[in-house]
């Protein structure tokens, strides 16, 4: 008769990506106007930075006022091009951006005469314009570190409500609203937090943090179907970063008790990075609640030993080194690594 083998959760398993936000002082923030021809603002452009250095990539949305602001900009130099459409309208390369307070003004005007020097009435009006926006990236500046000093002091409540203000301030900025998503799921008032979360991707969708997150909120609120959702548009978003999300829905439904489901994840992580030596060894847990006993043996599914052999190769001192070996001992198999080779433990009789 064969019988099912009961094993305990995982528990503590998920890898946060719940990253503080960036604050002023390691960052720095871009701003401008955009004119068209007539000198009119132009809407629905986009100002693309590519780092010089990195490669990395930011992509501002000019709004009906022909603006255009970011205020989490790693430092560096920066290529910068005007697109329309995927017309490229104007372009300057090496443009440096440093870390602090005060924003670097990026304007476009594609006039095809530009105005003589001299303080007109409009000018005046935009610069003191330009004077009220800098003055509330600072506000919004000291909201996220006000936020991340409270919450290192475990006051949730008042960090939350910090950051509820800030988003009053310029609910724009999809970098406030994922610090209030934070803030919200420490104080586990994950319905709030999924809300945050949303808002944040509404603004801008292609950073897998804010999806990783969502997931997190999504799978401590119940909802497991959407959590495993939003860790694939987490991987989508950012595939450098995909073993780490996958590796989370996993964590999902491991916890959630379906074996299948988390094998396949964790498959996909090792996909992902064949190098993720936890991945196989949460890979082997879930195959082993598979596992049945024929009489006084215990029968695990096919690519159980493998799974955990390969854990011990890649991390052979590692947290998880002593149950992987006895979890080989438990199916009576042999520690096939390098590590420890010619150890075979004991099999059940």
């Amino acid at each position: 008769m064969k019988k099912h083998i009961s094993l305990v959760a995982l528990f503590a398993l998920l890898l946060s990506l719940s990253a503080a936000p960036v604050w002023a002082q390691t960052t720095g923030t871009v701003k401008g106007v955009v004119k068209d021809q007539n000198g009119k603002p132009l809407e629905g452009a986009t100002v693309e930075l590519v780092s010089s250095d990195t490669g990395r990539k930011y992509d501002l949305k000019t709004n009906s006022k022909g603006e255009f602001l970011y205020i989490a900009i790693i430092p560096g130099t920066y290529d910068v091009t005007l697109l329309k459409d995927g017309n490229v309208l104007d372009k300057s390369g090496k443009v440096g951006i440093s870390a602090g307070d005060e924003p670097r003004i990026l304007n476009f005007d594609l006039t095809p005469t530009k105005q003589a020097p001299g303080a007109t009435e409009e000018q005046k009006k935009q610069k003191e314009a330009t004077l009220k926006q800098n003055e509330k990236i600072k506000t919004l500046n000291a909201s996220l570190a006000q936020a991340k000093q409270l919450e290192d002091g475990g006051k949730w409540d008042e960090a939350i409500t910090v950051l509820q203000q800030a988003t009053q301030v310029d609910p724009t900025q999809d970098l406030v609203w994922f610090a209030l998503g934070d803030a919200q799921r420490g104080a586990k008032k994950y319905t709030d937090a999924i809300e945050s979360y949303q808002k944040a991707i509404a603004i801008k969708s292609t950073v897998g943090a804010y999806h990783n997150n969502l997931a997190d909120s999504y799978a401590k609120a119940g909802q497991t179907e959407k959590a495993v959702q939003e860790y694939a548009a987490a991987a989508a978003a950012e595939p450098a970063n995909a073993a780490t999300f996958y590796f989370n829905e996993g964590a999902v439904f491991t916890n959630t008790g379906k074996p299948d489901e988390a094998v396949a994840a964790f498959d996909n992580a090792i996909k992902a990075d064949p190098a993720k030596a936890v991945a196989y060894y949460w890979k082997g847990v879930n195959l082993m609640a598979k596992a049945t006993t024929k009489g006084d043996k215990m029968v695990a599914p096919d690519g159980t030993a493998q799974a955990f052999n390969k854990y011990l190769e890649l991390d052979p001192t590692g947290q998880f080194a002593d149950p992987a070996k006895q979890m080989l001992a438990m199916i009576g198999a042999s520690v096939q690594t390098t590590y420890g080779k010619g150890k075979t433990p004991p099999k059940k009789n």
